[in-house]
């Protein structure tokens, strides 16, 4: 038999079972592909599933004997153990698993999430500009009271007059209330995010007037100026990051309603609401911390050095976290076993070596030509 015309007919089968992988990887379920091939669905896409698998197996066993081009060999071992993974998958605890998970998974994933990308670059970026803006008086005069209000900034000032050093029993009360106003901020820009406008028009607002409050606070002779960042310094770093965050979160779900990439409307959207978790639980973490910083360290009497240190030591950490762990400096994927590759990329000559010659050999013995079974 012919083995390239074996080869050529087994590709339908293998490029079906890469979509039952691609379906059982997303939602645990072999239904997801049903709209291509109605058997998928139910208990009859789980056995169609195990007989693709099983042929996937003795045509890599052929493959093997007859040693054919190692893109054809690579392929199959990556299909077949791809698909080893699904039938044979456990929901144990693995506290390894977790690790990589939280240190290695999440922070790469997030790093190149374009929305979260997005979202910083909008925030920090209108946040840098309105500060400028609002610090910059002789050049832009009233700017900074026409968007925030002359009187708010004025009542800001009034605040942090008096020097800091809050009773320490205050400071639990200040930590719940802080929760529930930074969390309500995070969850107004992800809500937004599902319709994409309502989201960014939140992070650009927060962003313009937070800045143009630190602006004006940061020029001279404004009353309370030294406490005000006495007070902030701590927290801000985590604050600020949170909210870009959580807004990319929404974007990323919203991404996911407008631009399918070719699955249903449904489907989507749990799929972007999939690729969100990691990043909402990483910005409620930081809204937690910032919140219990802002209301135990910040307003304390604590030296203004131990505060600059806290906010390099914070700013250090989410550098790594999400910048050095996050980026992807050796993907992993490239070198793992089980990538989803497709056939026709493993069988492009300019970069997996030459592509398949017909070769005419008989299957050795014990290989059914139905490809369900080798010996």
């Amino acid at each position: 038999m012919n083995v390239a015309l074996l080869l050529e007919k087994r590709r339908e089968q293998w490029a079906e079972l890469e979509q039952l992988c691609e379906s059982m990887e997303v939602r645990g379920k072999t239904s997801k592909s049903a709209r291509l091939h109605p058997n998928h669905q139910g208990a009859t896409g789980v056995a169609r599933f195990a007989t693709l698998y099983r042929s996937a197996c003795a045509d890599l066993a052929l493959a093997d004997a007859y040693q054919l081009p190692p893109s054809t060999v690579s392929y199959l071992h990556r299909l077949v153990a791809r698909a080893h993974n699904q039938l044979y998958r456990v929901g144990s605890f693995q506290p390894t698993s977790w690790l990589k998970m939280f240190f290695e998974e999440a922070p790469q994933q997030i790093f190149a999430d374009g929305c979260v990308r997005v979202a910083t670059i909008v925030f920090f970026g209108l946040f840098a500009l309105s500060m400028y803006i609002g610090a910059a008086e002789s050049t832009f005069p009233g700017v900074a009271e026409a968007i925030c209000g002359t009187e708010t900034l004025e009542q800001t000032s009034e605040s942090f007059t008096n020097s800091l050093g809050v009773n320490s029993m205050e400071y639990a009360p200040r930590a719940a209330f802080y929760i529930q106003h930074n969390t309500s901020i995070g969850l107004k820009c992800f809500a937004g995010g599902i319709l994409l406008i309502p989201c960014i028009f939140t992070l650009a607002f927060n962003a313009i007037v937070l800045g143009s409050t630190f602006g004006y606070m940061s020029r001279e002779g404004i009353d309370g100026a030294d406490n005000f960042f006495n007070f902030v310094t701590a927290h801000g770093p985590l604050e600020l990051t949170a909210i870009a965050l959580s807004a990319g979160a929404g974007l990323r779900i919203g991404m996911g309603l407008f631009r399918t990439r070719g699955l249903t409307r449904s489907e989507s959207v749990r799929e972007s609401g999939r690729r969100a978790v990691p990043i909402m639980t990483a910005s409620a973490v930081m809204f937690i911390l910032a919140a219990f910083t802002e209301g135990f360290l910040s307003p304390s009497a604590a030296p203004y050095l131990f505060k600059v240190t806290w906010s390099v030591v914070t700013s250090g950490l989410i550098s790594f976290y999400f910048v050095i762990l996050g980026f992807p400096s050796q993907s992993a994927a490239s070198e793992s076993p089980i990538r989803a590759v497709s056939y026709d990329e493993l069988m492009d000559g300019s970069e997996h070596g030459p592509t398949f010659n017909a070769v005419d050999a008989t299957p050795p013995a014990g290989f059914i030509s139905g490809g369900r079974h080798a010996t």
